[in-house]
């Protein structure tokens, strides 16, 4: 869905100025590369400015809630997908390490491993174990309503990260802090429009169903292809679940029935290096008879840049441990959170890849 720009309050706007210059300092590897030298400081998650966010303020008055000191309480986070994948890694990482440095007294983890019933159990687990604040990577944009409501019957706070709930704000959770996915495929297809000139038949590497993550980052894409690059074909569109595996196997079923693809759109970097992967067994060259952009900001990916086996990547930042916690002892000292905190996110290309390195995840 798209994201209403709307006027902010100036308590609003004081919130995300106090925020926006946090730095994030989780790091993360991932299988197959090891990026625990990647330069956290250069990976700063920030809020974009007021005009950025939207949605009703939320307060800790309007919500319902109690008055909460972190250093006495206890945190559950709740992440979604299995952490073998880069972005859930240094997502993961940055919560723990900004508990610590906040002084949370107890920071429950769980993870659903791309289970929506398990991640329900998850966060009822953890209300029953005494969590009193949530931060929630949802895997779906439907379907945790049993756990919001439990979370709701306490009167537990949740501050959702990463994908956004179809749920009502100020009421089943507090805000949604993370990026414009619609804005990142539109960022995606100019950088796809500028390696290949505007012309050429491209395939579109589809994240998993369910989330506004897939929905958003896919509109913004096609819509920005048929308003910039018309000469630009989409020839498919098929699910990689934002698997790099999975990539591999479509990009392998894709060179046998699209063989003059000459661009692929990765909705996510694992997925793109497993078309890499795919292209290269091919026998072809990717980064050049078949340009390669994706979304997320993965180690591996920014070397493929480097490496002329890839031609953009757009940031999505995983890095939400310092602005989730901000928020929280913003909302626990009683100014207003509006319900869409989004996030600032870089680009990588040949120009900026191997100077940038450092800061991907």
């Amino acid at each position: 869905m798209m994201i209403q720009r709307r006027s902010r309050t100036l308590a609003v706007a004081c919130v995300l100025a106090a925020t926006a210059t946090l730095a994030a300092t989780g790091c993360s590897k991932s299988e197959t590369s090891d990026s625990a030298n990647a330069d956290s400081s250069q990976g700063a998650q920030a809020a974009k400015t007021p005009e950025s966010s939207s949605g009703s303020g939320c307060s800790l008055q309007a919500y319902g809630a109690p008055k909460l000191d972190l250093k006495n309480a206890v945190v559950g986070f709740s992440q979604s997908e299995k952490e073998a994948n880069p972005f859930r890694i240094a997502e993961t990482q940055s919560i723990k390490d900004e508990a610590k440095k906040v002084g949370v007294k107890k920071l429950l983890t769980t993870n659903a491993q791309s289970q929506l019933s398990k991640q329900i159990s998850d966060i009822q687990d953890m209300l029953s174990q005494g969590a009193q604040f949530l931060i929630v990577a949802p895997l779906n944009s439907d379907g945790l309503e049993p756990a919001l409501k439990a979370a709701a019957a306490k009167k537990v706070p949740v501050l959702t990260v990463d994908r956004k709930l179809n749920s009502t704000a100020c009421k089943d959770y507090v805000a949604f802090l993370g990026s414009d996915f619609v804005e990142q495929g539109k960022r995606a297809a100019d950088a796809m429009i500028k390696s290949t000139g505007g012309k050429g038949k491209v395939a579109i590497l589809l994240g998993s169903s369910g989330n506004n993550v897939t929905t958003d980052r896919t509109k913004g894409f096609v819509d920005q292809l048929k308003a910039k690059a018309p000469d630009m074909e989409i020839v498919a569109q098929q699910t990689g679940e934002f698997a790099r595996d999975k990539g591999q196997q479509v990009m392998e079923q894709l060179i046998q029935s699209k063989p003059d693809i000459t661009a692929v759109y990765a909705e996510n970097d694992e997925m793109g290096l497993g078309a890499v992967t795919a292209l290269k067994a091919a026998g072809k060259k990717p980064g050049k008879d078949v340009k390669v952009v994706s979304v997320d900001g993965t180690r591996n990916a920014v070397q493929a840049i480097v490496n002329g086996d890839y031609n953009a990547v757009i940031e999505s930042n995983p890095r939400f441990g310092p602005l989730a916690f901000a928020t929280a002892q913003k909302f626990y000292g009683g100014e207003e959170i509006p319900e869409n905190v989004i996030i600032t996110d870089r680009a990588y290309d040949e120009a900026n890849a191997k100077d940038s390195l450092g800061g991907a995840f």
